[in-house]
């Protein structure tokens, strides 16, 4: 499965959350056609058909793609200590 860049999936959680309070504030067609495109593109973006699934699956995404990735080890049995390869 393709994962989707992390900035561009963090892009488009950003002009959701904007587009919400927008539409929340004041409701304008254009606004919630924009909003509509933007929750569709999530969805597309994050393998789900419903924006709240999306935004879960975004936000898990973010929050993996900013943990670095463990460093590798291999264990020397005899000593019990580990090398770093």
């Amino acid at each position: 499965m393709l994962v989707p860049d992390p900035k561009a999936v963090r892009k488009l959680l950003t002009r959701y959350a904007s587009l919400r309070i927008a539409q929340a504030e004041r409701r304008r067609q254009t606004t919630a056609r924009e909003l509509e495109d933007v929750s569709y593109t999530l969805c597309v973006m994050t393998g789900t058909t419903d924006i709240h699934e999306a935004v879960a699956k975004a936000d898990a995404l973010l929050l993996a793609a900013g943990r670095p990735a463990p460093a590798p080890t291999d264990t020397d049995e005899e000593e019990g200590l580990q090398l770093a390869v």
